[in-house]
């Protein structure tokens, strides 16, 4: 009989689901993509594979849970930076993410094939991302707000990248911010 670390069931086994997805992160960057299985994150966690199988499906719904629980974290930082401070707040915090443990994920999806349906996931919660930028692009009277946001995302995207192939962060946030500003300021 498995013993049951908290109050009720319920409890444990969201006490449970929580370490499989912080074991899953952890292998992530540690270890990469190629090392994230079911056995691998139970492992971690010191729970048998069977038992790991009660939470995700696969490494492909593993992924999926650990987007679903990262990417809205994300989306709330990113409303929170964009109502306190704008589009540069809003630039800032998207930055961030690059240095952030959840940035994995980014390059994951980037790298492996994701079938359609999870991609349709995806690209709902990307958008959700952009939404906040479209919203400052809206109340400043744009006229395309939506394709103003996408442009702008597109800037902080290379941004992050250069963050990421270890530009130089003084130079590559100022840069970034001080273009996405411009873009996003005097686009009429």
């Amino acid at each position: 009989m498995p013993r049951i670390s908290a109050a009720t069931v319920a409890d444990h086994r969201a006490s449970q689901h929580a370490a499989l997805l912080e074991a899953a992160i952890e292998i992530l960057n540690s270890e990469g993509h190629a090392a994230l299985t079911p056995a691998a994150v139970g492992a971690r966690v010191g729970l048998a594979r069977s038992s790991v199988y009660r939470y995700f499906s696969s490494t492909a719904d593993i992924l999926a849970q650990l987007a679903e629980e990262a990417i809205p974290r994300w989306t709330a930082r990113l409303r929170s930076a964009a109502a306190d401070g704008g589009v540069r707040a809003f630039g800032l915090t998207t930055l961030t993410f690059v240095h952030s443990r959840d940035y994995v994920l980014l390059r994951t999806f980037a790298s492996i094939d994701v079938p359609a349906g999870c991609q349709a996931r995806l690209d709902e919660l990307h958008a959700a991302m952009v939404e906040p930028l479209r919203d400052l692009a809206a109340a400043q009277g744009h006229p395309h707000p939506s394709l103003l946001a996408h442009l702008g995302w597109s800037i902080l995207g290379e941004g992050s990248r250069q963050l990421a192939a270890g530009g130089d962060p003084a130079v590559v946030i100022e840069t970034t911010l001080d273009v996405l500003c411009r873009a996003m300021l005097t686009s009429r």
